[in-house]
């Protein structure tokens, strides 16, 4: 499955994908300080977080174009079926 991210797709995903990026090196950096437990996981609850919306602003984008796709003409309802169960296990492995 090839995904296609542009525009404004692209930029929320990348923007996601930082946030999460710089929220691990401050984990990273709060344990080596030895700051307080409950700091460091919530910290680590909000990449997470970041993480899981990346994943699913894919997994969205992804459906839309196969949906797109098929109303295009551009893939049969055999594929619509396999796309669907690879989404799904996409989906499922972030939940």
């Amino acid at each position: 499955m090839e995904l296609d991210l542009a525009g404004a797709e692209l930029k929320a995903v990348l923007n996601r994908l930082r946030r999460a990026q710089g929220q691990i090196s401050g984990v990273i950096r709060m344990i080596e300080e030895g700051r307080d437990c409950e700091e460091v996981v919530t910290q680590l609850a909000a990449a997470s977080r970041a993480l899981d919306r990346a994943g699913f602003a894919i997994i969205a984008t992804g459906l839309q174009q196969c949906l797109t796709d098929i109303e295009d003409g551009r893939r049969s309802e055999e594929d619509r079926d396999e796309m669907r169960g690879r989404l799904e296990k996409l989906f499922l492995s972030l939940a």
